[in-house]
């Protein structure tokens, strides 16, 4: 193992305040704790030399210039397994075609090599920041929820949540039905979303369903007179792949191609594809899709990133929008403080654990929330959130309801009108049929949520 590297990778005598004044360095925390029998400093420091310019010994080659561009340690909180070490801007990978910056690199250097060692425990990274001269090499995003605001005719500004959800079962339709159950959601929703596997299966051609979910758009519009939005998953292992996708379902969807979103599985397939959606369709919504994320940011993986960071991640990259949990109001890990992801990825300038952020005007990220929700958990999810200006796609909070997915989708809007306009939900329901279907569908939520609820409703035990 490393002897001690302390004196070359950190300097515990640098502060933060001046390191942000500087602009020169990317800040990470992390949550580290060292094997028994390692010293804490000099654990973090063979970390920040593995994350660098260093390995396990001196070598050789190493020249002052090497030694300039160190990564150091330069906080430590051994108590409370708190590292922070300054990656100077000089070590991350630049594109030989623009100039500009790749989170790979940043992945590479910050969560690489380092999340293997020997003499760590365990070490997981719970924030970062980025000095505006790195900041502004990222792509950052090209739309967000104010151009699905655009498309659906609502204002530029707080237009409110976009009614969507997830085709159900996520595998094993045939492109009829699955285009039929598009059109039935349509005809109460906005928004309709691949599921993350969803694809070219041999039972499911892309091409076939693609052909078969446009003429539902555009039969649902006719029928309603309001715009639609489909989000497409053009995900592959290979670039060109994805652009031939991407490139099908624009020309079928034609006239209406401005309503299509692409879903990207930015975890699973990485950065590339995430950037190259980003970079070969910016006219449309990138929607990152996390699925398989939980492997290292969950709560309980000790190891890699949190889902805090996970988002802020994305929104250098370029995601549109991403999905952020439910906050601990719909089925999926998390709890109410989550909603500061939403707030670091929707404000222009947001706390996180351990570092401010200032994103200076580069275009929010979109919050979507998925994962458990229906009707009746909504206003307690917006209550805390402080708005609606969500992408919100429930599969079962809309097929699941009794009367069908119309009424599901109806009941999920009328949920947000109610919030909006400061009703109780249940008097609210009085009125709003779909509504009222969704207290006697979800009457498990409605009991713990709303007590008396059937009184009011005039609905049996």
């Amino acid at each position: 193992m490393a002897g001690d590297q302390s004196a070359r990778y950190a300097n515990l005598n640098l502060k933060e305040a001046d390191l942000i004044k500087e602009g020169r360095h990317v800040l990470c925390a992390y949550i580290m704790k060292p094997k028994d029998g390692y010293e804490y400093l000099a654990t973090a420091a063979h970390f920040a030399a593995e994350s660098s310019t260093g390995t396990n010994v001196e070598v050789c080659t190493t020249d002052d210039f090497t030694k300039g561009v160190d990564a150091l340690v330069y906080e430590i909180d051994p108590a409370n397994e708190l590292m922070k070490i300054a990656y100077p801007l000089e070590l991350f990978d630049r594109n030989i075609i623009d100039g500009r910056a790749m989170l790979a690199s940043f992945l590479t250097l910050t969560i690489g090599n380092n999340q293997g060692m020997g003499d760590v425990e365990y070490a997981k990274m719970h924030d970062f920041y980025v000095p505006p001269a790195y900041l502004r090499l990222f792509d950052g995003p090209a739309m967000n929820i104010a151009d699905m605001w655009r498309v659906l005719g609502r204002p530029m500004v707080d237009g409110g949540m976009v009614v969507g959800t997830i085709i159900k079962p996520k595998l094993g339709l045939r492109p009829q039905p699955f285009a039929d159950a598009c059109h039935q959601f349509w005809l109460g929703g906005d928004f309709i979303k691949n599921d993350e596997p969803q694809g070219n299966q041999v039972f499911a051609p892309l091409k076939e369903t693609m052909r078969l979910v446009a003429d539902a758009m555009r039969r649902a519009q006719d029928a309603t007179g309001e715009a639609k939005l489909f989000s497409a998953n053009i995900t592959a292992d290979d670039p060109f792949e994805m652009i031939a996708r991407g490139e099908y379902i624009l020309e079928t969807f034609a006239e209406n191609a401005d309503h299509v979103a692409f879903l990207v599985d930015g975890y699973v397939a990485g950065p590339t594809a995430v950037t190259t959606c980003r970079r070969q369709f910016p006219n449309q919504f990138l929607h990152y899709h996390r699925a398989g994320h939980g492997a290292v940011t969950s709560p309980s993986a000790k190891r890699g990133y949190t889902a805090f960071v996970h988002c802020k991640m994305s929104r250098l990259q370029g995601a549109s929008g991403i999905h952020t949990g439910t906050m601990g109001y719909g089925k999926m890990e998390g709890d109410a403080k989550d909603k500061n992801i939403a707030y670091m990825l929707e404000r222009d300038a947001a706390d996180g654990p351990y570092f401010h952020q200032e994103w200076l005007g580069l275009k929010a990220t979109t919050p979507i929330i998925s994962g458990g929700m229906n009707a009746l958990r909504l206003p307690g999810f917006f209550d805390n959130l402080g708005h609606s200006n969500i992408i919100q796609t429930s599969g079962g909070g809309a097929f699941g309801h009794k009367d069908g997915g119309t009424a599901g989708a109806k009941s999920l809007r009328q949920a947000q009108d109610a919030w909006q306009k400061g009703v109780n939900l249940v008097d609210y329901a009085k009125d709003h049929p779909e509504l009222k279907g969704a207290f006697e569908t979800f009457h498990w939520d409605a009991d713990k949520l709303y007590p008396g609820w059937r009184k009011a409703l005039g609905v049996a035990g």
